[in-house]
This record gives C-alpha cells, sequence and structure tokens, in this order.
C-alpha cells in the first residue's frame, strides 16, 4: 500500500501525465474540456504543495517532480497556445528563455561551485501563478469569449513583467551566491 506521505509525489505525478490529454485537447480546440484538466492540474498543484507543507511530506523525488510537472505543464501549454495564435511568440520565448535561463544557470552553479538547493523565491512563485492564470485566462476566453483584447494583452504584458523579473531574480541571487561562495572558498 502507497504510504498518505507519498500523495504530494503522486499529484505531481498526476500533473505530468495530464500533459498530454490538455496538448491534445488544445490542438483539438477541445477548450472546455482542456480547461477543466488544466484547472485540475492547478488544484492537484496546490494541494500538494499544501500536504508536502502541513504534513511535513516533502522529499528530494517531490522537490524535483513538483517544479518537472509545472515547467512541463506550462512550458507545452505556452507552445500549443503560441501555435494556436492564442499567445504572442514573443512571450513564449519570454517564458522558454527564463526556463532555459535558469536551468543553464542550476547547472553551471553545480558544475562550477557546487551542490545547490532549489529555493524558489516569492518572484518565482508569483510569475509561476501568473502564467497559470494566462493560460487559464486564455483558454476561458476561447470559451466564454468574454474578455476584450485590451484585459488579454494587459495579462500578457504583466505575465513578460513577472517572467523577466523572475528570471533576473534567479541570476542575480545564485550569480551573487557563487562569487560569495568561490570567494570564501
Amino acid at each position: 500500500m502507497i504510504a498518505l506521505r507519498q500523495l504530494p509525489n503522486l499529484l505531481s505525478a498526476l500533473r505530468i501525465l495530464l500533459v498530454i490529454p490538455i496538448v491534445a485537447l488544445l490542438m483539438n480546440h477541445a477548450f472546455a474540456w482542456a480547461l477543466l484538466l488544466f484547472a485540475v492540474a492547478g488544484v492537484s498543484d496546490a494541494l500538494d504543495g499544501w500536504l508536502a507543507k502541513r504534513y511535513g511530506w516533502t522529499s528530494r523525488l517531490g522537490s524535483v517532480l513538483d517544479p518537472v510537472a509545472d515547467k512541463l505543464l506550462l512550458v507545452s501549454s505556452y507552445l500549443v497556445l503560441g501555435a494556436l495564435g492564442l499567445v504572442p511568440w514573443w512571450l513564449v520565448v519570454a517564458v522558454l528563455g527564463r526556463d532555459l535561463v535558469i536551468v543553464a544557470g542550476a547547472l553551471a552553479y553545480h558544475y562550477l561551485v557546487g551542490p545547490y538547493e532549489m529555493e524558489p523565491s516569492v518572484l518565482s512563485k508569483l510569475n509561476t501563478a501568473m502564467q497559470i492564470a494566462l493560460v487559464l485566462l486564455v483558454v476561458l476566453n476561447q470559451v466564454l469569449d468574454w474578455l476584450s483584447i485590451q484585459t488579454v494583452l494587459l495579462a500578457f504584458w504583466a505575465v513578460l513583467a513577472t517572467t523577466i523579473a523572475s528570471g533576473l531574480n534567479y541570476v542575480i541571487t545564485w550569480s551573487w551566491r557563487a562569487w560569495r561562495t568561490k570567494r570564501s572558498g
């Protein structure tokens, strides 16, 4: 039997499994169903984090699975929405670019400085929430067609701002840590 403490990891795994049907539904313009599954994924993300913190059910596996699930879901959603012309390519490139910069920085830090523990900043959490909200907003707008173009454009620019700010925050924070570690070592 699976221990309850594994529930957060199972929820993260569920999010990873939901990526394929969400992408397929978006590609087939089944926006209502895609919205439903994306909302399930969002709730599972919030629930796994809450359970892990509330009951101390954290694990190394969970610290990897959770962000991987988030990134797979968001990156695939932005790519598909970009391909469908629902999200501008400049925003898709910014979202992907930020993630690539963070991964490249983490690898550089690991190989040049040493091991580290990923600590998502408040700004990074805000950016993830904004990116998720934008996907929900865009897909919901395909279902209900209720938003003005100005509202959607404002959401695009808000996500761009938090994406750039979060990426810069990671670069500055981890560059400073690397410099201090190398200087003191």
